[in-house]
């Protein structure tokens, strides 16, 4: 076990919470210690839910240890089953109480409730928040997918799927969800379950009554379509509809098997994304160096369209997903680097550092990182704050998505062009901050006002030897390189100083620096 500041994913109960908080009908009863409950406030106050998970906490204390905390177990079970009659209940163990090997699964089947109870196994010093959603998602649809019916002709009838993975406190699920039944409604596919996403029991009872299964995010349901699949003979669908050309396939896909025409669908694709990355604009965006990390859903996809779409260079991929880092570390090959396979911030900036990059999509957690750097950053993936759940529709896939997500990339490096710009006419008569509006008389200030001392935020220096002294020329010159790479070219040009014993830094020495590092 690794003691950090910042961890990427929680514990597999957590993962268990978002199914259940997702569900209707389903409550969870977990042995946890008081303290545990702490994960409410993932769901309230982050994601801003108006209720709490569904979710019954037998929060033993110290002293309960010398007793019998299965005791406490059972009354938790049975009380809850009192108060809140659901249709199903799932029980397991928090990552502390798993310690004490109470068995919930064992103690709740005594119990003999009247409604299915599904025990998870989740063990919390091997496997993370996603893999927990995954387990316990698979274990529902295993014990509740009913027998599949006899389905009638495909003549006649309208060609059904689920649509399997959006969760509770999933990052973009309940917009995704919106733009993707749009899509399978324009191409007159009905949904049969949106599972785990507002599902009841009854409903993941009906789930081997569609055609095939597309499935949005194959961190938390790729276990459980391939049991349908293999259980029902159900197809999925596991393209994932993230900007254009991967909606494009995913329609292409889904109506493949449900035997209709995309044509009608794709001839109007409603993006703008393509039409901004010919603009003239974009020009500028042209090659910037990305380094993208996330889940592997969202690294995956938003590599494909920060090269493919955009234009941009991917210098850094990576996820702590681990169960799909051989998915990841293919892409990256794609892309002539290395995968970055870790669940450790600081491995994670250590990799920006190294791979140069002038613009992060990641988590909050590169957010941060990103800050300390003077990176601009896009969140791209969970983990998330309560600002990336915005109010507002903002999905990430399907058409209206790409448009999003052609916002959410571009605009961190257009504001990083305002900043630059700003910095080269910092020191300008006219345009200097202590300066009045051209088009405005301002009382005690004018062209010859002094301009204001403006302290630029500390540059890292490299740990090894001596930094030569910076020439004031060399200074104002460094100035005008954009500040989201300005770190880095000092870095080199004091390093390229340092291997030639210079004692001064001349602008002649950046610009020879600049050359050496370019070639």
């Amino acid at each position: 076990m690794q003691l950090t500041l910042w961890t990427y994913e929680g514990p597999p109960h957590i993962g268990a919470m978002r199914i259940a908080t997702a569900m209707r009908g389903l409550h969870y009863v977990l042995h946890a210690p008081q303290g545990d409950t702490y994960a409410d406030l993932l769901f309230t106050m982050i994601e801003r839910r108006d209720a709490r998970p569904p979710v019954t906490y037998t929060t033993f204390q110290a002293r309960d240890l010398g007793a019998d905390t299965a005791a406490i177990f059972q009354d938790a079970v049975s009380a809850a089953y009192e108060r809140f009659r659901p249709e199903a209940m799932i029980v397991g163990a928090s990552c502390t109480a798993e310690l004490i090997q109470d068995d919930p699964g064992g103690l709740a089947r005594a119990l003999a409730l009247p409604i299915p109870v599904i025990p998870l196994e989740l063990p919390a010093y091997q496997k993370k928040e996603n893999w927990g959603a995954s387990e316990t998602f698979y274990r529902l649809v295993r014990a509740l997918a009913g027998p599949k019916p006899q389905l009638t002709s495909r003549e006649g009838r309208r060609p059904t799927c689920n649509i399997l993975g959006p969760t509770a406190l999933g990052f973009r699920h309940r917009d995704d969800l919106v733009e993707i039944e749009k899509l399978l409604a324009a191409l007159g596919i009905a949904v049969n379950v949106v599972a785990p996403w507002g599902a009841s029991p009854a409903d993941l009872g009906r789930l081997g009554a569609a055609d095939f299964n597309v499935v949005l995010y194959p961190e938390i349901a790729r276990a459980a379509a391939q049991h349908l699949q293999k259980t029902f003979g159900q197809p999925m669908v596991e393209t994932v509809p993230i900007g254009v050309g991967a909606t494009i396939r995913f329609v292409e896909e889904v109506a493949t098997l449900a035997g209709v025409d995309p044509a009608p669908i794709l001839a109007g694709a409603p993006s703008r994304l393509p039409w901004y990355s010919r603009s003239v604009d974009s020009t500028y965006l042209t090659g910037k160096r990305v380094f993208i990390f996330g889940d592997a859903t969202h690294a995956l996809a938003i590599a494909r369209v920060a090269a493919g779409e955009l234009g941009f260079k991917v210098v850094g991929l990576g996820t702590y997903t681990r169960e799909f880092a051989r998915e990841v570390r293919a892409e990256a090959a794609l892309h002539g680097i290395e995968a970055t396979i870790t669940d450790d911030y600081l491995d994670v900036e250590a990799a920006i550092q190294a791979a140069g990059a002038e613009l992060v999509l990641g988590t909050q957690m590169e957010r941060h990182v990103a800050k300390r750097l003077g990176i601009p950053c896009a969140v791209i993936s969970a983990p998330m704050h309560v600002q990336d759940f915005p109010a507002r529709h903002s999905p990430q896939m399907g058409f209206e998505g790409a448009n999003v997500l052609f916002d959410t990339l571009v605009h961190p490096l257009m504001m990083g062009l305002e900043e630059h710009l700003l910095g080269m006419f910092r020191d300008d008569a006219e345009f200097h901050d202590g300066a009045a509006p051209s088009h405005l008389a301002r009382h005690g200030a004018g062209p010859d006002a002094p301009a204001k001392t403006i302290t630029p935020p500390p540059v890292p220096v490299p740990p090894e030897g001596i930094v030569a002294a910076w020439e004031a020329s060399a200074e104002k010159e460094l100035k005008k390189i954009p500040f989201f790479v300005r770190a880095k070219a000092r870095a080199n040009t004091e390093r390229f100083a340092r291997e030639r014993a210079l004692s001064r830094i001349t602008v002649e020495t950046l610009y020879d620096a600049k050359a050496h590092f370019g070639r």
